[in-house]
């Protein structure tokens, strides 16, 4: 860890200069009752020269290995960046939040395949109680709420159904998107049910096709507590919109903030709720979301290796960049305790200083020196953006999602997208004097 470093760099200087102090004043003194002396003798004198002479000899060569380890712990610094703040494990703190009721909405349709979601679910899921799961169904679909239904007997699973079935009346500009507005219509109507009928404190929403990891709702558990605690925080989400395999570390216990808003997985509480659903949208309900006028600079947590993953090539996005993109996410296949790990290294006033420091301290590439690998003995490189073209152009050499919502790039904090190239750590970011996104860069 960094501040470790710094720590060791420290008492290295310390001990240097302590060192050097100690010899001046033992050679001052030696000098001196030697000077002192009314008969000297020259046999004494020569073993007294000989005796400083090598006492300096012994100093000279311990500090000599001195300034070795501190050359070495300065090169350490600059070369040596780490990927995230690593803190002690947090073990038996009595934490009530072990306790809280996180329920699980899954918003479905018309796919028979929701069975496949419903017994990853279960299969992960610690406890009935305190992770119960209710199933809001839109459309009407009968083989799928068939389906639901066998758990409903079996599981004890919760399935509603969302009652207004009526036609949107759309122009002809608009009808292409009736998918949306109904998706929209559904996810208002679901989410007043878990928070005005059943007035739960908190929800985690998953929709009919993703696939889950084994450590899905420890993740959820051990970040409520950041949510709930951390104004700057909105939503955990379970989603890395750059985690294609080849694209993360292979660490699974790496956590972010980010200012974009992920979805596909995610948690929020109550009075996010009945903050921004009366205003509720009628359509492309995420993206409104990532608007300045709802995320209000908050933020949301996500993971470096994604703890969802989509099958769903068929729904209203048409299949939109899933073979391209979505079905090449990776999805963690680890269980990583993390209610027994210290996660407030992501409050803000800890995350901040550290991960602007972290940053701006790595060394900062050209694109060119990325793809040729010509800086690869370096753990970590910065690549520097400054317009919208720029982060496009280069985004699309590095494989990394190109587009903004709302000037925001996706994953981005601070405007920094942290991805893997190759195996090395990149940090595409603005420059050090960043402020603010630019809501024209769409």
């Amino acid at each position: 860890m960094r501040l470790n470093s710094m720590r060791r760099k420290h008492i290295v200087f310390v001990v240097v200069t302590v060192f050097l102090s100690w010899n001046a004043i033992m050679y001052y003194v030696l000098m001196s009752r030697h000077s002192k002396k009314m008969i000297p003798r020259d046999m004494e004198l020569d073993n007294l020269d000989v005796g400083i002479q090598n006492q300096l000899r012994r100093n000279l060569a311990l500090l000599a290995k001195l300034q070795g380890i501190r050359n070495k712990t300065e090169m350490s610094l600059k070369t040596n960046k780490p990927e995230r703040m690593v803190l002690p494990d947090r073990k038996g703190d009595g934490s009530d939040m072990n306790k809280v009721v996180l329920p699980i909405l899954m918003i479905a349709c018309d796919r028979v395949t929701v069975s496949r979601s419903l017994d990853l679910l279960i299969k992960y899921r610690t406890t009935k109680e305190r992770f119960p799961i209710i199933v809001s169904q839109d459309c009407a679909h009968k083989p799928t709420a068939d389906v639901i239904q066998k758990y409903v007997v079996s599981d004890n699973i919760k399935h509603i159904k969302h009652p207004n079935l009526t036609n949107i009346e759309l122009n002809k500009k608009d009808k292409k998107f009736l998918g949306y507005y109904k998706i929209a219509r559904h996810y208002k109507w679901a989410l007043n049910q878990i928070f005005l009928k059943f007035n739960y404190s908190a929800v985690i929403i998953v929709e009919d096709d993703l696939d889950i990891s084994p450590d899905f709702f420890e993740y959820f558990s051990a970040t409520y507590p950041i949510l709930t605690s951390d104004p700057s925080v909105w939503c955990v989400s379970a989603w890395n919109d750059n985690g294609k395999g080849g694209m993360v570390s292979d660490d699974p216990e790496l956590l972010y903030r980010s200012d974009f808003f992920p979805g596909l997985g995610w948690m929020m509480e109550r009075k996010i709720w009945l903050e921004i659903g009366p205003k509720w949208p009628v359509t492309f309900w995420d993206d409104w979301m990532r608007h300045q006028d709802q995320r209000k600079e908050r933020v949301c947590i996500r993971p470096e290796i994604c703890r969802t993953s989509t099958f769903g090539k068929k729904g209203v996005s048409r299949g939109l960049y899933f073979d391209k993109h979505l079905k090449h996410i990776k999805l963690n296949d680890q269980f990583v305790a993390f209610t027994q790990k210290n996660l407030s290294y992501l409050m803000k006033e800890n995350y901040d200083p550290w991960f602007t420091h972290m940053v701006y301290e790595t060394p900062e590439v050209t694109v060119a020196e990325v793809m040729s690998g010509s800086k690869k003995h370096l753990k970590a490189l910065r690549v520097t953006y400054t317009t919208k073209e720029q982060f496009k152009a280069t985004a699309k050499k590095l494989g990394i999602m190109d587009d903004f919502k709302a000037g925001v790039p996706r994953v981005a904090y601070r405007g920094v997208v942290s991805f893997v190239f190759k195996g090395q750590r990149i940090y595409f970011a603005p420059k050090p004097d960043w402020q603010k996104y630019d809501i024209k860069w769409k």
